[in-house]
């Protein structure tokens, strides 16, 4: 699987505003849970708070890794 390079405070911020549309997710290309997260606004909240804390905390995700710049 190829490593894709995220901003990761470019994803946190959009994450904090619009993470319960799913912006975050498409950011780092995982466009199928993107939708999924669109369609139930974020999990009623439940999967928003999840996301922002995983990215918060710099979590791995497959395929992702964070940059700062």
């Amino acid at each position: 699987m190829k490593t894709r390079k995220v901003n990761w405070i470019l994803t946190l911020i959009m994450s904090i505003l619009f993470g319960a549309l799913g912006v975050d997710r498409f950011i780092m290309g995982h466009v199928g849970l993107g939708i999924l997260k669109l369609i139930t606004f974020g999990g009623c909240g439940i999967w928003w708070l999840v996301d922002l804390i995983l990215i918060a905390t710099k979590h791995e995700f497959d395929g992702i890794e964070w940059t700062d710049k």
